[in-house]
């Protein structure tokens, strides 16, 4: 009875490749996949994986760039029943070797320029240009009947966070997690099967694969995938009628606004825009939308844990609240409470908290931080938010980044916001240091666009700002460091001016 009343990440699949089995589901590089050619490719690459000799709840890494062999191999983990483990492509050393033991994987699936930074001793399978890669298996086709059906409480992915302010902890995701969040993708984000999405962002990331991707093959769409959001190639797709739909985190979409080809290019068929992975700056969306007036912009915000959509704020929801993050998704449930876990009054800063059948199981060998984060009936999410009456959260900062200066407390996003609107600001990150009058000192770290002093972009904050909020010091950087999704890494910036 099991498999009759389970759903898994995989039957999206085979469920478009039954409706629709001639139509395109991937384009990559010169290869096309439909999706009756996808959904047999899968099951290959079940049985491939499975010839390791891996049984079910094996964990199998995946260390490639995007390609549709990164894609075919998560999906073949799962229909035989593995863990997959993506793990991010720019890791390499102690950190790239930290997921790799922490996850206990028995095998990796790794593209070959990648395969020689991997710990010694690994069992490796290459995922493409290589004679025996997964890629090659799938030239011939093989049925593969499972040790046991996958079942809908049974792990399929441990989705490790960015890291950004500790070691990154492993969020275990069952089918069951995942296929609710897709449901409530496709529900918030109106996804159709007539869309023609473009997946640029790495696929080792939870937002690329699972509130886009994976539900766009559930739908039935026309996917292309990408190696990287390079603008002259989205442009080109763009004109040619192969993409009207674009994911995006704010860097990205502050880089195609700055390209020289934006205000040229004829950018009439891309309908969907959507942003999330950090904050958008509010003065860059309103030049994307005075650039774009027919585009539709979706924000989309949550975390690994929750798969990873929590709220989104759609088209006809942005005026009047271009700095909120929307309201809840389908299948998640939020509040906002104090340090105690109490549930404050709308219109009152303090913690998102979630309940949702989209949440992890907890941290993969971490009970102690699975015990912190899952308390009281809830999960908390370490996000600084504030909820209104029509039910919209606004996030403030992230709890570990509000800056207290001189016993006052700071919201660093509020000061960043400020400051994009001066035009000599690309790019933005505040943080606090360490003051032995002010406790931590508001410190903007700026990414300049021509000449401007420090003196000048003070200025400029007191200007729309309470004088404890400016900033108390500037420094000029020539960019800014991010973790692959698009994430600042204020930890970074903290530590490298600590002492200056």
């Amino acid at each position: 009875m099991t498999a009759v009343r389970s759903n898994t990440v995989d039957a999206g699949v085979r469920s478009s490749a039954r409706r629709t089995p001639d139509r395109t589901a991937v384009r990559y590089a010169d290869r096309t996949w439909s999706y009756a050619e996808l959904d047999a490719a899968v099951t290959t690459a079940a049985a491939v994986l499975t010839g390791h000799g891996l049984r079910p709840g094996e964990r199998v890494a995946s260390y490639g760039h995007n390609s549709d062999a990164y894609l075919i191999g998560f999906l073949g983990c799962a229909r035989a029943g593995l863990v997959h483990v993506p793990v991010n492509q720019n890791l390499t050393g102690d950190d790239l070797a930290y997921i790799i033991e922490q996850s206990g994987s028995a095998l990796v699936l790794a593209d070959p320029d990648l395969a020689p930074r991997l710990p010694a001793g690994l069992p490796v399978r290459p995922l493409r240009d290589a004679e025996d890669s997964l890629l090659t298996e799938l030239r011939t086709p093989r049925s593969f009947a499972p040790e046991r059906e996958p079942g809908t409480e049974d792990l399929v992915q441990l989705l490790y966070t960015s890291g950004t302010t500790a070691l990154p902890k492993g969020a275990m995701m069952t089918h069951r997690a995942l296929v609710h969040e897709y449901v409530s993708a496709v529900a918030a984000l109106d996804l159709r099967e007539t869309d023609r999405p473009v997946h640029a962002l790495p696929l080792y990331h939870s937002a690329q694969m699972h509130v886009f991707l994976l539900p766009y093959l559930a739908v039935g769409a026309e996917n292309t995938i990408l190696d990287a959001p390079d603008a002259t190639r989205i442009f080109d797709l763009v004109e040619a009628g192969r993409a009207d739909s674009l994911f995006a985190p704010p860097t990205v979409w502050i880089g195609l606004s700055n390209h020289p080809e934006f205000a040229t290019r004829d950018l009439g068929a891309l309908r969907k825009a959507y942003y999330g992975a950090s904050i958008m700056p509010v003065p860059v969306l309103e030049r994307l939308r005075e650039r774009l007036p027919g585009l539709g912009f979706y924000n989309c915000f949550g975390q690994s844990e929750i798969g990873p959509l929590a709220t989104v704020l759609g088209p006809d929801e942005h005026e009047g609240r271009m700095d909120s993050c929307g309201r809840t998704v389908l299948f998640v449930e939020a509040k906002v409470v104090d340090e105690s876990g109490k549930e404050v009054a709308d219109g009152t800063a303090g913690e998102i908290v979630y309940r949702s059948p989209q949440l992890c199981e907890g941290y993969w060998d971490k009970p102690e931080e699975t015990e912190e984060a899952f308390r009281d009936g809830w999960f908390h999410s370490g996000d600084l938010a504030v909820r209104d009456g029509e039910g919209y959260f606004t996030v403030v900062d992230r709890v570990k980044d509000v800056i207290n200066s001189g016993g006052v407390l700071v919201a660093s996003r509020q000061v960043e916001d400020v400051l994009y609107t001066h035009p000599a600001v690309a790019e933005t990150a505040v943080i606090g240091l360490p003051d032995e009058r002010w406790i931590e000192a508001v410190t903007a770290v700026v990414v300049a666009r021509g000449e401007v002093t420090d003196a000048e972009l003070i200025d400029h904050a007191r200007e729309k700002l309470a004088h404890f909020k400016a900033p108390k010091k500037v420094l000029f950087v020539d960019e800014l460091p991010r973790n692959a999704s698009g994430k600042i890494l204020k930890r970074e910036l903290r530590d490298r001016f600590n002492s200056s």
